[in-house]
């Protein structure tokens, strides 16, 4: 469990006051009352020890600066920070800022058309580039030893041949599966998770439908899935438009009904 900053200031001020009431309540020898001391005060304002961040208001302080980062990396070749800070002192201190609230939304209307424009023409890009490097890779992949391309375009590769039935669309599955993109990235992976993946096989997408039902109980298989089998031109997450996708799979059970974990 992930402790925020609230709740750490009030276990260290708890701990604080725990400290001093135990050196009030027993004797202690002068090296260890002197540790004490040093740990109350060190604690007095709620903030652990970090490096260059002394107090609870500079971390507290640092921590909103390293949000705002996160939230602005979008942008943030559009940003001149010396001007950010001026706005943020200005506004914090009650000065009078260089813009009035009209002009302000007039900015915020015409960069928001801006970056949504930028957005969408990546977008196109990159769907275009993801496609071609797709449609080349699996043309060349097809013609590698031990490939079968099916009709629909998807690519398999047996890995170990199971000896148990085969699960029809409709069935609950039990597996194994890493995936990855062309480049090798991870997206996705239950053993990461150290749990089998338990799921209905006609709520995924297409090439996952066709390619498990290809698989007997016990086998497992790799695949190349094209995009048009996947999540095509909108993509997911941490899947780009049209990109082919790539997944090992080990079938480990078809689960009865009722035994479907999600």
């Amino acid at each position: 469990m992930k402790f925020t900053s609230r709740h750490t200031g009030l276990a260290l001020a708890v701990a604080s006051l725990a400290a001093l009431t135990a050196a009030c309540n027993k004797p202690a020898d002068n090296a260890e009352a002197k540790k004490e001391t040093a740990t109350a005060e060190a604690g007095k304002d709620g903030a652990t020890a970090i490096a260059g961040l002394a107090t609870e208001k500079e971390q507290v302080s640092y921590m909103i600066g390293m949000d705002m980062a996160r939230s602005l990396e979008p942008v943030k070749g559009e940003i001149d920070l010396d001007t950010l800070h001026k706005a943020l002192k200005t506004s914090l201190e009650g000065g009078k800022p260089l813009l009035d609230e009209k002009q302000a939304a007039q900015i915020r209307e015409s960069f928001g058309q801006k970056v949504r424009a930028q957005q969408i023409a990546k977008l196109e890009a990159d769907a275009k580039n993801n496609a071609e490097a797709g449609a080349k890779f699996l043309a060349e992949n097809a013609n590698k030893p031990g490939v079968t391309t099916t009709a629909s375009g998807l690519q398999y590769q047996v890995l170990t041949e199971g000896k148990g039935p085969k699960p029809q669309a409709s069935d609950v599955v039990s597996a194994h599966y890493k995936g990855t993109l062309l480049d090798g990235k991870t997206f996705d992976s239950s053993y990461d998770r150290g749990e089998p993946a338990t799921f209905v096989l006609a709520q995924m997408v297409p090439g996952w439908q066709e390619g498990l039902t290809l698989m007997p109980v016990g086998s497992k298989f790799r695949f190349w899935i094209p995009s048009k089998l996947a999540y095509g031109e909108q993509g997911a997450g941490p899947i780009g438009p049209n990109q082919t996708l790539v997944f090992e799979v080990e079938l480990l059970d078809i689960v009865k009904p009722g035994q479907a974990k999600r």
